[in-house]
Formats: structure tokens, sequence, C-alpha cells
């Protein structure tokens, strides 16, 4: 589907999908480019947060969720704006529908094109970082560098609450962020993969924490 298809000439929606507000940092650059574009956003807050289940509720949950939302929205294409959602649920969830879908994953391949010290870190949920289908990205896209990884309950739980207005505390996000960067030879990680699409949503926050000069990419 071209920029052009998706943003003219069809009613049917762009179906959103993710646990709670993370996705919503998926949805503001699309409103960006494609205006006029009709817009469902669908949060599973029964099911949140994603990244403290398991593996097999998660392949189950997130298919029949998505069934139920294509036959009530008949969208024009589904994003699964969750990186544990998509790294689990993306082939299960496009096995039952006949929609096209597009998945949400860590961007490892762009962090290691910048790397200059060949050291990235991947911060994610905890269900995130640990699939299989990122042992896959980064073999295959950044074979020549260590990656470390963390998972972080807390950077999601952070992430929700500045939608009721509360910042997040540096401390902790400070505490969060040394998960990554005090492992060993996390000290020469000078590009970080926001793994989890709340994060971007605390973007400043990592920053004011991150050491001087590093990157982060989603």
């Amino acid at each position: 589907m071209t920029r052009e298809e998706a943003g003219t000439g069809d009613a049917r929606p762009i179906l959103f999908f993710d646990s709670g507000i993370g996705g919503l940092s998926v949805v503001a650059p699309v409103r960006a480019s494609l205006p006029s574009a009709p817009i469902v956003y669908a949060a599973d807050s029964a099911g949140f947060p994603y990244g403290t289940r398991s593996e097999g509720e998660i392949a189950a949950r997130v298919p029949a969720l998505l069934g139920r939302l294509v036959e009530r929205y008949r969208p024009r294409i589904v994003v699964i704006a969750c990186n544990t959602a998509s790294t689990i649920a993306l082939a299960h969830v496009r096995a039952a529908l006949d929609v096209p879908v597009v998945g949400t994953v860590p961007a490892i391949r762009p962090a290691a094109a910048i790397s200059v010290t060949r050291v990235i870190g991947v911060l994610g949920t905890e269900a995130t970082v640990r699939q299989p289908y990122v042992d896959d990205l980064a073999a295959r896209f950044a074979a020549d560098c260590t990656v470390l990884r963390h998972g972080s309950a807390a950077l999601v739980e952070m992430a929700e609450a500045t939608l009721a207005g509360e910042a997040p505390p540096p401390d902790r996000v400070g505490a969060e962020l040394h998960g990554l960067l005090g492992q060993p030879g996390g000290d020469r990680i000078d590009v970080v993969v926001n793994a989890c699409t709340h994060f971007p949503l605390l973007g400043d926050a990592l920053a004011a924490v991150a050491p001087a000069g590093m990157r982060f990419v989603d």
C-alpha cells in the first residue's frame, strides 16, 4: 500500500493495537504523514502489561482480540503498535486475519548502522528482550556488534502515568537505564533501541539521565 493509497479514497480505518498508550508513539507520525486517514486505536487495558505475561498468553490473546476488532471495524490495515505482541504473536495474527498486518519490532538494524563503538543496547519489556525474534534480528543486522538487553516493567508504568500528567521521577528512570548501562561492557553503549512503543513517550526523561552523546532509536 502506497502513501497515496493509504491517505485517499478509502473510508476504512487504520487499526492500531497495543496493550496501553505506547502505540500512540506510532500513531503520531502516521497521523502527521496521513492527516486525512481515519484511525481506530485499541488498547488492551484488561491485559496490560504484556511485558510480564507469558508467551503462550500473548500468542493466544492477541489474535483473538484482533479478530474481534477486525470484524467490528473492518480496517484496511492493522498495525500492532507493540514490540512484545509483535515479536511473539505477529505470525499468528497474520495467519488468522485476511487484512494486511504491520508489526513493530526492535530497531536493531538502524541502531547497528549508526553505532560507532559497536555496542548497542536494547531497552524493552521483559518479554520482548528474551524473544528468539530479537536473537534473529541481532544475528542478521548486528553480527559485528555486542548487543546488551534490559527488560523494564517500571518504564512502561511510568509512561502510562504520563497520560495522567505524572512526570517520571529522574532517579527511577536513571535506575532503569542503569540496568542496561551497568552491565559488563555497558559503558561503551552509544545507541539504545527503545524496544517498547511506550518508551519514546519518555524520550526527554531518558535523554536527561543518559550519558552525553548517547542516541536513542525506535
